[in-house]
């Protein structure tokens, strides 16, 4: 759902010209991606739609600062980072989970090959959850933006060739973390 025709920028710069019925608009595009950045960013669902929620508000109250023939994807990304920076400041430490919980019953035998299947993505999101917010931050930004590598550098401030080593070593952090979790050996 990228926006290489501007018109994104369009509607943004009509957003801050007074027109706000169009950031509805912006929204109806742009709320799928962020809620899972930010699911998959907190591992919380409430937290997710809240931090949306928060995003276009701040598009709502900072409209002024959409510089005319900016893109529209690296601004609001901008204020999608802000937003989950101050949750991270705001929020309490969590308590750890209670290994000792009981296991939920198994499903039925038919379902086992979906079970597999959701298992092995409980285990990669629990092991995205474990890497340190900056990697889990840039692999999120990498993979689900869809911003180009050149504007993931705009936005942390770092170069093109940084973000890559960056992406590389949270992909490599994240294969060792999950092979943990699974038992087997890293290679």
């Amino acid at each position: 759902m990228g926006d290489r025709d501007g018109g994104d920028a369009r509607r943004m710069e009509r957003v801050r010209d007074g027109e706000l019925a169009v950031l509805g608009e912006l929204f109806e595009r742009h709320s799928g991606r962020l809620h899972g950045f930010f699911l998959r960013l907190t591992g919380d669902r409430a937290a997710a739609e809240d931090l949306v929620q928060e995003v276009f508000v701040r598009m709502l109250k900072y409209r002024t600062t959409f510089r005319p023939g900016a893109d529209f994807a690296p601004w609001m990304w901008t204020l999608a980072r802000n937003a989950s920076a101050d949750l991270w400041r705001a929020r309490p430490k969590e308590l750890p989970e209670n290994e000792e919980a009981p296991e939920p019953p198994s499903p039925e035998p038919g379902a086992l090959a979906e079970l597999e299947r959701r298992d092995e993505l409980e285990r990669l999101a629990a092991a995205l959850d474990r890497l340190p917010a900056e990697k889990r931050e840039v692999l999120l930004l990498a993979r689900f933006s869809d911003l180009a590598y050149d504007r993931i550098g705009e936005l942390l401030g770092v170069s093109v060739g940084a973000v890559k080593v960056r992406v590389h070593r949270a992909l490599r952090d994240l294969r060792t973390v999950y092979l943990a979790g699974t038992g087997e050996k890293t290679a």
